[in-house]
């Protein structure tokens, strides 16, 4: 038995149209799937929850974006059920750690179907499971300023970041990785267990989800000027050879500071926070 969790809204619609897909692919199969999609985030996870406590699904099915990866994590992380992951989001950044082809979404489905799974790791902080980065300073303040905007288009997330640079400050941290303790000024730190965030920004390109331990980046105080110069190379990786950024690695992270933290795009809420690499926590399928 297949669960399908499915969010028709992510995507803007997208993920509608991508579902009727899958139903389409499973039925064409033949394969039995109980339909525990919600009408609501919160539905979808006690469905979810309810539905691994009373079945014992071969894999869990999960059509939309990187809010139905984090919540569906929360479930299955260590328990050796599989996430079938069908993007259909607006950002799919977990699917691009994946490898998985976003312009063909339900060859995901296809490609789980006639190959093995493997274990891949997760993060956590405060209780709660990440898949992909951790983030605070910037990039978290202009997640706080876009949340409260009305817009709904992913464009508020520029006109955000564009409304914080003028006014944001470069914040002083104190950070300590398995046991070893800097301090410094930064103006970004992300802890990266997969390699991007933000809808395809590679902020840790070299990252291995396999490898058992976080990647962390630390953008130390630029100009405003040099920082929208550095900033587009975000999107192909090549910022980490600015020589203002710093990465690091290690198995357990604790950040200290006045500020907020964001992880896989939630709010985690203010610092301290310490984040562990959870090895192997999650079996699914990274395309090769």
């Amino acid at each position: 038995m297949l669960l399908l969790l499915s969010n028709p809204t992510s995507g803007a619609g997208k993920g509608r149209s991508v579902t009727s897909q899958v139903i389409e692919e499973l039925k064409a199969r033949d394969l039995a799937f109980s339909d525990i999609s919600g009408t609501s985030y919160e539905s979808a996870a006690l469905n979810l929850r309810s539905a691994l406590q009373e079945k014992k699904p071969q894999s869990v099915i999960v059509v939309g974006g990187d809010g139905m990866v984090h919540l569906a994590i929360q479930e299955l992380a260590e328990t050796k059920v599989p996430l079938i992951l069908v993007p259909a989001g607006t950002g799919n950044d977990f699917a691009r750690t994946m490898n998985l082809d976003l312009e063909s979404p339900v060859s995901a489905l296809r490609y789980a179907l006639n190959h093995p799974s493997t274990s891949v790791d997760l993060g956590r902080v405060k209780g709660k499971y990440f898949a992909e980065i951790l983030s605070t300073g910037f990039d978290s303040m202009v997640n706080e300023r876009a949340n409260r905007m009305r817009i709904r288009s992913k464009i508020k997330y520029d006109l955000a970041m564009l409304l914080e640079l003028p006014v944001f400050k470069p914040l002083e941290y104190e950070i300590c990785i398995d046991g070893e303790r800097l301090t410094t000024r930064a103006m970004l730190i992300a802890i990266a267990n997969g390699i991007s965030y933000g809808g395809g920004m590679k902020i840790c390109p070299n990252s291995d989800i396999k490898d058992g331990l976080f990647d962390l980046i630390i953008l130390e105080p630029v100009s405003k000027f040099e920082f929208l110069k550095v900033f587009p190379r975000v999107f192909k990786g090549t910022h980490v050879t600015h020589p203002k950024v710093k990465i690091l690695q290690g198995r357990e992270v604790s950040i200290n500071s006045v500020a907020i933290a964001y992880a896989d795009g939630e709010r985690i809420g203010p610092l301290p926070i310490t984040a562990e690499i959870v090895p192997g926590a999650l079996q699914t399928w990274l395309r090769t």
